[in-house]
């Protein structure tokens, strides 16, 4: 009977008042704990947010500091309250002979007279991903100052290549005499015009193979647009350089929000030669 006894209790389990006198001690535990682990998860979460906002302004601003050294001198516009910079991107560059330098036979000089549409490279054409092919656009001598600006509605130093055969360019059509540029006789080579544009919090990058002549102004002109950065502010800043004739210094400043509420700040700044 005692043996029956015992083996009953045994099987009898927890009680109600115990099973909640459990529940309320794992409660106050759970609480006690979390509040010693809340704060290190938040800040991992919060430090993970901030990385990812780093890495992408870092990726944003790199970008237009590579494409900014490849500007065409003269070409860079800030506008629309320093929301916007715009610039014409090269891909190659290089010298011709001029026609008053009596190149020897076999060499055909640039010629300035708005008629002729063949002229050979001095040495061997850009190859690889510098390589001039039909639609790129031929620029000489942008000074910045009209006619000799690619903005220009008059401008006459760009021209459109329609072919390449070893180091002799075929253009679309002649080049005028004010065109000529000085020694050192050199073109570039632009593969179309680069827009970045803070709008909506958005920084976005167009791009288009023309030169548009309305500038940053018609939006409709800049091309596709591709997304850089979600919530963002942005401001740009383009200034001459007094100790170094020619030169201008471009700064980018770029502030990424996350949807948690953190905030992280770049600048970049690049130098940008102006001699045509």
């Amino acid at each position: 009977m005692t043996a029956m006894t015992e083996l009953s209790r045994r099987q009898r389990g927890f009680t109600l008042v115990e099973a909640i006198v459990v529940i309320v001690i794992t409660g106050i535990v759970a609480s006690f704990v979390a509040v010693f682990i809340r704060l290190p998860v938040q800040s991992h979460v919060d430090t993970a947010a901030r990385i990812a906002l780093a890495d992408t302004a870092d990726t944003a601003l790199g970008r237009i500091n590579r494409e900014l050294r490849l500007a065409l001198p003269n070409s860079v516009v800030v506008a629309n309250g320093n929301t916007a910079l715009q610039f014409v991107l090269t891909k190659a560059g290089g010298r011709y002979v001029d026609v008053n330098n009596l190149p020897p036979a076999g060499v055909l000089p640039l010629r300035f007279d708005g008629a002729s549409t063949q002229f050979d490279i001095v040495g061997p054409a850009p190859t690889g991903r510098a390589a001039i092919v039909p639609d790129d656009l031929l620029v000489i001598n942008n000074t910045g100052a009209a006619p000799a600006n690619v903005y220009a509605l008059n401008r006459n130093n760009v021209v459109s290549i329609t072919a390449i055969a070893g180091n002799r360019v075929t253009l679309a059509g002649g080049l005028p005499l004010a065109a000529a540029a000085p020694p050192p006789y050199r073109f570039r080579i632009a593969a179309g015009t680069v827009t970045y544009l803070c709008n909506n919090n958005r920084l976005v990058r167009h791009f288009t193979r023309t030169i548009p002549k309305s500038g940053v102004a018609d939006i409709n002109a800049l091309g596709p647009e591709a997304l850089l950065a979600d919530r963002a502010t942005c401001a740009f800043r383009n200034l001459p350089l007094p100790t170094q004739a020619g030169t201008s210094l471009v700064t980018a400043s770029l502030q990424l929000t996350s949807t948690g509420g953190e905030t992280v700040s770049l600048v970049r700044q690049t130098q940008v030669e102006n001699l045509p």
